[in-house]
């Protein structure tokens, strides 16, 4: 029998897709993963913090993020915010003067992006939905964001260059479309430091 390379590519491929195929599909049943953090798996073993604080110097919320298959994965825990939906951004400064932060600079936007939605391709990298607070200050707010990375040598890194902060507005994010946005006044601020 003759062997050609068309067909050891042919018997390699009839190979792979067998190997592939070693489970049964059954009717409404994903054939998916049964363990889904199994795409929110961490490619590096950087990670970034961020202590927010209000004007008072008072810790208010933490933040913490690690790049995913998905994104940068944004968890935010709030412990003494005031109740109600607050606008939370990246902001393109590592500084976090109080009383009104405005050292922190405008929003984390590499691309040149319209305020938007947060994650879709319009919006700037820094936008992240609105922090949902309750009565009794917590909150938590958990959002993959695809426009970040923790990797330093990129323009969209969180600690490129002068590195980032993390703001929490007053106001909800109204979302529009625009060049800045409208939260109202910046509350409480964070230093994003990666680590690891």
């Amino acid at each position: 029998m003759v062997v050609t390379k068309g067909l050891v590519g042919t018997l390699a491929l009839a190979a792979l897709v067998a190997a592939a195929c070693t489970s049964v599909a059954q009717p409404g049943r994903s054939s998916l993963p049964s363990d889904p953090s199994s795409y929110d798996e961490s490619p590096t073993t950087l990670i970034a913090q961020a202590a927010i604080l209000d004007a008072k110097g008072v810790a208010v919320a933490s933040a913490s993020f690690r790049d995913t298959r998905l994104g940068t994965r944004v968890e935010v825990r709030a412990v003494g915010l005031p109740p109600g939906k607050h606008g939370i951004h990246i902001h393109a400064a590592s500084k976090c003067e109080p009383p009104d932060f405005a050292t922190a600079g405008g929003h984390f936007n590499v691309s040149g992006k319209q305020h938007g939605i947060a994650g879709s391709v319009s919006a700037h990298a820094g936008d992240l939905p609105n922090l949902v607070v309750g009565a009794d200050g917590k909150g938590s707010l958990l959002f993959y964001n695809p426009h970040l990375t923790l990797n330093r040598a990129a323009s969209n890194g969180l600690a490129f260059g002068p590195g980032t902060s993390i703001v929490v507005h007053a106001d909800a994010d109204d979302e529009r479309t625009e060049p800045s946005g409208n939260s109202g006044a910046r509350i409480a601020c964070g230093l994003v430091k990666v680590v690891g």
